[in-house]
C-alpha cells in the first residue's frame, strides 16, 4: 500500500467502457468544483485531433514508458489496444498530500489496481452508459473506429460491466449533467 498517511485529498477514479462520456463528464467536474484535479496519464498512443500534450496526455515513446517502468515510477500502467497507459506517481502523490481530490481516468484492471495500492484513500466510480445502442452510436460518431476496433471495443465492454461491482459507485451517464452532479456528491461525502 502506498505510503500516504499524511494524505488529506482522495483519488477520485473514474472507469467505463470507451466512449461513455468519461472526459465530457470530468471536463464538466472540473468546471464545478475548481478544487478538483485532473491526473494526467502517459500513453504511447498517437495523438487524436484536438489533443494536447500535457493537458489529455502526457504522449511519450515506448522507450520511455518502459524507463518508467523500470524505475517504479507509476501508480498502475497497463498495455492494451496496442499501446501503453499509465499513471506516473509524479502526478499524483504532490497534489494528495496538499489536499487535493485528484480525479483519474482509468480502465478497470489500473483502476483495481489503483485500490489495492491507495485502499481508503481512493474512490472507485464505474460510469455505464445508458445503453449498449447509445454507446455504439457514441464510438461511431467519433470517426476514429474500424469496423475492426469497434467490434474489438465492444467486446470488451461487457468484460467490463461485468466488474463494475467491484467499484464503490455505479453512475449511468444518461446526461453529463446529472452523472457530474452526482458525482460531485459522491466526492464530497
Amino acid at each position: 500500500m502506498a505510503n500516504l498517511s499524511s494524505s488529506k485529498g482522495k483519488l477520485i477514479v473514474f472507469s467505463a467502457p470507451s466512449g461513455t462520456g468519461k472526459t465530457a463528464i470530468k471536463n464538466t467536474l472540473l468546471k464545478m468544483d475548481p478544487t478538483l484535479v485532473f491526473s494526467i496519464s502517459a500513453t504511447t498512443r498517437a495523438k487524436r485531433e484536438g489533443e494536447n500534450d500535457g493537458k489529455d496526455y502526457y504522449f511519450i515513446s515506448e522507450e520511455e514508458f518502459k524507463d518508467h517502468i523500470q524505475n517504479d515510477d507509476f501508480v498502475e500502467y497497463d498495455h492494451h489496444f496496442g499501446n501503453y497507459y499509465g499513471t506516473l506517481r509524479m502526478a499524483v502523490e504532490p497534489d494528495l498530500r496538499m489536499g487535493c481530490n485528484v480525479i483519474m481516468d482509468l480502465d478497470v484492471n489500473g483502476a483495481l489496481n489503483v485500490k489495492k495500492s491507495y485502499g481508503g484513500t481512493s474512490v472507485l466510480i464505474f460510469i455505464k452508459p445508458p445503453s449498449m445502442d447509445e454507446l455504439r452510436k457514441r464510438l461511431m460518431s467519433r470517426g476514429t473506429e474500424t469496423e475492426e476496433t469497434l467490434k474489438i471495443r465492444l467486446a470488451r465492454v461487457q468484460e467490463e460491466m461485468d466488474r463494475a461491482h467491484l467499484f464503490d459507485h455505479v453512475v449511468v451517464n444518461d446526461t453529463i449533467e446529472r452523472a457530474a452532479n452526482e458525482i460531485l456528491d459522491i466526492i464530497r461525502r
